[in-house]
């Protein structure tokens, strides 16, 4: 059989089979020089201070180890925490983010009508109440959009119990008294900003003649996002989404900041007991790395499934049957 050649791209010709043997020998000395740059530079320092020491390994890989079932204990209660929270500050900033995103587009339909039914005084409040409204949505996007994460988190950590003084006269029974309030919570207003945007992209991305079509067909501009443009914006931008979800499982470690014993902070305790930093994180590191790959994979799941059924070929309704005229 023929092997097949190449093909050619615009920014380069097609390497012959000179140029791929050169390459190949330049991949594994460097793959070479790589491993003995990891093991000079990585593995001896690290083995001449004794970090692969069964002493500092054995509490979380060694079942026998004394402190092995209360380690994996505490980690299996961080990470449900880091799981609790994640789900939460999920949801809410989906939801909230896509609140947001048909709020947005709905101000910026009103700022383009006219009102000439309506009295000249109604006319222009109407006017004005939306520009002012898109104004102040757009202030809070750019805000907490540029807020750092943590800071928000530290904000709501304490301005919440501030507010609920001024307008409870008995703010105890209102306040959470657990720490992942506070994390879902700023993370829900960060990541609702981010989300809203990336569906408010993606419907202002559409082509105009569908905003023209849903218009001829006597449909409202609420019921043209609704209907229309934010189930294909959801389709569209989808790997944005998923991406920001990865996000909000990460910053849940930001809880630490106010003691929020997630899977991070619970690792800090079991290293001041332990004295063992460097196997700790990276045992958490792996959990960290396991649960974003598993969401990205479910992402490409979904995707593949929306692209399928987006594709697949549509059945025609089978004709009826002919009968044959009388004769």
């Amino acid at each position: 059989m023929k092997k097949d050649k190449p093909q050619a791209t615009v920014l380069y010709d097609a390497p012959g089979p000179r140029a791929r043997t050169i390459n190949l020998v330049g991949s594994v000395v460097i793959g070479i020089l790589l491993i003995f740059l990891a093991y000079q530079f990585v593995y001896v320092p690290l083995d001449e201070k004794e970090q692969f020491s069964g002493e500092l390994w054995g509490p979380l890989l060694d079942p026998s180890n004394e402190n092995f079932d209360r380690v994996w204990r505490r980690l299996g209660d961080g990470l449900v925490n880091t799981l609790k929270a994640a789900a939460l500050a999920i949801v809410a900033s989906f939801i909230c983010g896509m609140a947001l995103a048909v709020l947005r587009i709905q101000l910026k339909s009103l700022m383009t009508r006219r009102f000439l039914s309506l009295h000249p005084v109604l006319r222009y409040t109407l006017r004005t109440l939306s520009w002012i409204l898109n104004g102040v949505t757009r202030f809070c996007v750019e805000v907490f959009r540029g807020l750092p994460v943590i800071i928000t988190i530290f904000f709501v950590s304490r301005l919440t119990p501030e507010i609920a003084n001024e307008v409870w006269y008995n703010p105890v029974s209102y306040i959470p008294e657990d720490p992942m309030w506070y994390v879902v919570i700023g993370l829900t207003i960060y990541n609702m900003v981010v989300i809203a945007e990336i569906l408010r992209s993606g419907m202002e991305g559409l082509p105009g003649g569908q905003k023209e079509a849903a218009s001829s067909l006597g449909l409202s501009s609420f019921q043209t996002t609704r209907l229309i443009l934010l189930p294909q914006s959801l389709k569209i931008m989808l790997p944005a989404l998923i991406s920001q979800l990865v996000v909000i499982l990460k910053d849940t470690s930001l809880g630490a900041l106010i003691s929020y014993t997630e899977l991070l902070n619970v690792g800090k305790q079991v290293i001041g007991v332990l004295d063992n930093p460097l196997q700790t994180y990276t045992v958490v590191a792996v959990i960290y790395i396991l649960l974003n790959y598993s969401l990205s994979k479910l992402a490409q799941y979904a995707q593949y499934r929306l692209s399928r059924s987006r594709n697949r070929p549509k059945k025609l309704p089978k004709a009826p049957p002919t009968v044959a005229p009388m004769t």
